[in-house]
This record gives structure tokens, C-alpha cells and sequence, in this order.
């Protein structure tokens, strides 16, 4: 690392700093703290989306798996391509139209209050605990491949991150978010281009597998025998019922809410679908390459993972000088997204489900709005703190890789919460307490699974343990339904006024108001375009010429795209729907 890196990472981290101060002023309410008002337009809150599911662990785990186990792990992300496509197809508006700000506001309506608390208070710390491992996988990254001290790292990201969160709230969740990606996209794509300009191209790719006898590692769907039960057609099976359902339940709900109708909400899951096909296709390719040409670079990391530096390791071999600080800051990006998001979504489940309902439990009115706001910055702040303290407690423990937790979390923690929610969206005439039975029965073979080493001869595989979680909580649900029976008349009126809300169209002149879009063009574009010019600068480094034009093509893809923003933002000054 040089002063040049440090100083493209350092401006990067100012950059997201300034994005907060400049939509603080976009944010009036808690509404509009929590929401963005729904008035986010299709494109921003798109790339929000997207990029908010993945993290540093694309990076890192997913990268190590690519490098030992080649076009497979493309599966994970084919997967979330396609929950993005059923949300396109239908859930994506249905969610949006519930016209809320919390996952468990519209489970109460749904399910009832009893409900509603269990996941208030089950999803705070879920999403804690997600936050802190990404951070944590960030850090234990950075300090091995690029030698910074691990708390260093955990500490002045999550400051970062928590700067911009507390002051402009989910405006400028959404904004670092949009910058991010247009930061990301390209310059991934770029590194997968020069990785196969390396090995001559697809066909080269292909051939360097054959020659080096990798044709077994590299299939995509792998007989049972091979790494340890893992991408096989089962757990390929597994792997995207899983994503389908956990993108298309009541808990996947806030992702839209920020989003201006239902029109906007299908184009924003469309979007983000593309970007996540786009992603799954370029992500991979270096890795594996650094498992073909740079293998030696790749073992010689002191990690305990050698496989999970390999994205680093090709991107370094690959890109001239300057752009090596951007690679790291596309890494940093994939945790920020991540965590910002989650910090928002804490931060309105405290404010608008935990907070009222200690104060009726006080038998106090909730404070007036504008103390709301107050709260819920001061809660983002609190929430960010305990990320960063938690990321700290993981760094100092020893345990197994990032893949194989982030793996576990999903198929035996997040899959019994989220099978209620799936169905609950499909199945109308349901009892009160169904969901209570449903996560109660799948938490049987979650908790078999998750001690399955010492208990049985051979611990279960992830398709094995997400199967049994997945199938035991949709039996109990299925089960229960004979026992609906009639509902009381509070309950029953919330039911209807849910799958009412749903399948309602939004008018957004009516219900919401004035949009802004040609704001978010403008802003976002003259932001994008000082983002281009400022790696354009780069160009003025010491590097070889296809270095310099590698420098060029990635300051003028960013920098036509900010143009295009601005151009098109100053087109709609009326701020008609783009």
C-alpha cells in the first residue's frame, strides 16, 4: 500500500460523510428519517436494494469458495436473482402498497400484536448480529490481505457508516447506497474483464481449468461425495427455494417501502434482479482466476482461509496503480451497504413498534413527532455503537469460516421466522396463533441440525438442515389451518385490512404528495460526476499505458452515467415519475 491508496480510500470515506450532511435536509419527519418518505425513485431505491444484500463476504467467502470450488457458488446469486424476479412478478407491489414503515407494523395487521412483538423483538438482534459479522469479516479481510489492523478497520468504517446513517437517515442510506453501486458494478466488471484479457478470454478460462486438471472442482453441480455434500442438485435446490422465500416474505417487506407505488417497486425488484445476474456472472471469474495463475500469491495470505483472498489478490495483480485503493473501496462498499440498511430498519422497528408499546405498557401518550425524530437518530447512534463493540467481540474469537456461519444463520435462524411470513402472504384464513406454531415446530430441527455433529454420526449438510427447517414449519402451518375457525372481530378486520392494502394500487399524488426526482437526479448525479472526474485524476499516476486507459474507461463509465442523471434530472424539474 502507498499514500496513493490510503488517499482514494480516505476521500471515498469523506465522500459518504458529506452524502449524510447533504440529505439531512432532505428529512423533515420520521417518515421521511425512516422511509424516505416514499418518494425514492425506482433507480435509487433498485441499487439500495441490491446492494444492500451482499456484503463483504461476496468478497471474501463467497470468492474462497469460487476459488476451490469454481461456477457453483454463481448458484447463491442466480438464486437471489431469482426472488428478485418473483418480487418483479407480483410481491415486489404487494409489499409496497401495505403502506408501512416496519415489518411488524404489518404483522400486527396480519397475524395480531402477540406476533408483532415476537418479531420486534427477534429482528433487532438478528439484524445486530448480521451487521456485526459483515463488519467482522471485513476486518479480519483487510488485516490479513492488506495489513491493517483489524479494530482499526471495524472502528473507522463503523463510524463512518454511523455518521451518515444518524444524520440523513434512509435518504442517505439510499444515496451512499446508489454511489456505491455505481462505483462497484463497473469497477467489478473491469477486473473481470482484465482477468480474462489475461487467460484469453472465456475460451482461455476454459482451457487453463482443463489444463490444470480442475474440470471436477469447477462443474457447477457436483456429485454428493465431493466438498463435503455441497453443490449438489439437492443443495442447489435448497439454496434457491431458500432465497425465493426469504426474499418474498413480510420480514423482506422494508426494502420497498421507501419506493414511491407498486409501479416503482416492480422496476426497482427488476433492476435489482439484473444487477444480481450481472454480479453472479463477473464476481467469480477473478477468484478462479487467481486459483489458475496466481495460486502461490493466494496461499501466501495469512488468513485462516487462504481461498477467501483470492478476489483481492487477482484484483491487485490486475489493476494499475490507483485503482488498487478503489478495489478495497469496492470492498469497504459491500459491508457499508449492508450495515447502513440494517441500522435503518433497527432504528424504525425501536421508534415505531418497541417505543409505543412501552409507552401504553407506561400507560403514557408517545412523544410528538419532532422528538421522534431526535429518538431515532439517537437510536441509530446507540444501534451503530453495539455493531461496532460486537464486531470487535468476534475479532477476538475463534470459530469457523465466514461462509459456513453466514450459511448456518440463514438455514437455522432466519428460515423458521421467515416460513410463517412467506405463507402468510398466500393463505388468508388463518388462526391468530400460527405463526407462534409454525416457527415453534421448525425450531426442533433447526436446533437438531445445529447440534447434528455431536448428536448423530455425520452432522447434516446445509440442504439437510434447511429441508427439515423448511418443510417441519410449513407442515405445522398447513396444520393449523383446520383451526381457523372464526376469528374474533378486531382480528378479523385487521386481516381483511391487510390483504386490502395489499392488493390496493397507491396514488401517489393523493397518499404521498409531491415527488422529487429530479432532486435525487441532480444531487446524486453532481455527486457521481465528482466521483469520475476524481479517478480520471488518476490518469496522472505513474502506470503503463493500458494501466492509464484502464483508469479512463472507469472515469468515463461513471462519469456518463452522473452526465445522463443530470441531464435527465434537469429534463424533469416538474418532478414527474422517471
Amino acid at each position: 500500500m502507498t499514500w496513493i491508496e490510503y488517499a482514494v480510500i480516505a476521500a471515498y470515506l469523506v465522500l459518504l460523510m458529506l452524502v449524510g450532511w447533504i440529505f439531512k435536509r432532505f428529512n423533515e419527519n420520521t417518515s421521511d428519517y425512516l422511509r424516505g418518505g416514499c418518494r425514492g425513485s425506482w433507480w435509487l431505491v433498485g441499487t439500495s436494494v441490491f446492494m444492500s444484500l451482499f456484503s463483504a463476504w461476496t468478497f471474501t467467502g463467497a470468492a474462497g469458495v469460487a476459488y476451490e470450488s469454481g461456477f457453483s457458488v454463481m448458484v447463491i446469486y442466480f438464486a437471489n436473482a431469482l426472488g428478485f424476479f418473483v418480487n418483479f412478478l407480483f410481491t415486489g407491489p404487494w409489499l409496497r402498497q401495505l403502506r408501512a414503515t416496519t415489518a411488524p407494523e404489518i404483522i400486527n395487521l396480519r397475524f395480531g400484536p402477540g406476533t408483532q412483538k415476537l418479531y420486534a423483538f427477534t429482528l433487532v438482534p438478528m439484524r445486530l448480529l448480521y451487521s456485526s459479522l459483515h463488519l467482522y469479516g471485513l476486518g479480519i479481510f483487510c488485516s490479513a490481505v492488506f495489513g491493517y489492523d483489524i479494530k482499526t478497520v471495524i472502528i473507522v468504517v463503523g463510524i463512518v457508516v454511523l455518521f451518515y446513517s444518524t444524520s440523513g437517515g434512509r435518504w442517505a442510506v439510499m444515496a451512499t447506497d446508489f454511489l456505491q453501486g455505481l462505483i462497484l458494478v463497473p469497477l467489478t466488471i473491469l477486473v473481470a474483464i482484465l482477468c480474462l484479457k489475461e487467460l484469453g478470454g472465456f475460451s482461455g478460462l476454459l482451457q487453463a481449468i482443463e489444463v490444470q486438471n480442475l474440470q471436477s472442482d469447477y462443474q457447477v453441480i457436483n456429485p454428493y461425495g465431493r466438498f463435503a455434500g455441497a453443490f449438489t442438485w439437492g443443495w442447489a435446490s435448497a439454496m434457491m427455494l431458500k432465497q425465493v422465500i426469504t426474499y418474498n416474505t413480510l420480514q423482506a417487506a422494508p426494502r420497498y417501502f421507501s419506493v414511491k407505488d407498486g409501479a416503482n417497486a416492480r422496476k426497482a425488484a427488476l433492476l435489482a434482479m439484473f444487477l444480481m445476474l450481472f454480479g453472479a456472472v463477473f464476481w467469480f471469474i477473478p477468484p478462479m482466476t487467481a486459483r489458475l495463475l496466481f495460486s502461490n500469491e493466494v496461499l501466501a495470505t495469512a488468513i485462516a482461509k487462504p481461498a477467501e483472498a483470492a478476489y483481492a489478490v487477482a484484483s491487485l495483480q490486475m489493476l494499475p496503480s490507483g485503482l488498487t485503493g478503489m478495489i478495497i473501496v469496492a470492498i469497504l462498499t459491500a459491508t457499508m451497504s449492508s450495515m447502513d440498511t440494517g441500522l435503518n430498519v433497527n432504528a424504525a422497528i425501536l421508534i415505531r413498534d418497541i417505543y409505543p408499546n412501552w409507552c401504553r405498557w407506561r400507560g403514557r401518550k408517545p412523544s410528538p413527532e419532532e422528538n421522534q425524530l431526535k429518538y431515532a437518530r439517537w437510536i441509530t447512534l446507540a444501534l451503530g455503537l453495539i455493531v461496532i463493540l460486537l464486531a470487535i467481540y468476534f475479532s477476538q474469537q475463534d470459530g469457523k469460516g465466514i461462509f459456513e456461519i453466514m450459511l448456518d444463520m440463514g438455514a437455522l435462524v432466519a428460515t423458521p421466522m421467515a416460513v410463517p411470513m412467506f405463507w402468510g402472504l398466500f393463505v388468508r384464513k388463518t388462526p391468530s396463533w400460527i405463526a407462534f406454531a409454525a416457527i415453534g415446530c421448525a425450531v426442533v430441527p433447526s436446533t437438531l441440525g445445529f447440534f447434528s455433529g455431536s448428536l448423530f454420526e455425520t452432522e447434516w449438510t446445509f440442504q439437510m438442515k434447511f429441508f427439515a427447517v423448511f418443510c417441519t414449519g410449513t407442515g405445522a402451518f398447513l396444520a393449523a389451518l383446520p383451526f381457523a375457525g372464526g376469528l374474533p372481530e378486531e382480528r378479523e378486520k385487521g386481516v381483511t385490512e391487510f390483504f386490502r392494502r395489499m392488493h390496493t394500487p397507491i396514488d401517489f399524488a393523493r397518499e404521498v404528495g409531491e415527488a422529487n426526482d429530479a432532486s435525487q437526479l441532480t444531487i446524486l448525479g453532481r455527486l457521481g460526476l465528482g466521483v469520475g472526474l476524481f479517478v480520471g485524476l488518476m490518469v496522472a499516476l505513474p502506470n503503463e499505458a493500458a494501466g492509464r486507459l484502464t483508469i479512463l474507461v472507469l472515469a468515463a463509465v461513471i462519469s456518463l452515467v452522473s452526465v445522463s442523471m443530470i441531464w435527465i434530472g434537469h429534463r424533469n424539474k416538474t418532478g414527474n415519475q422517471t
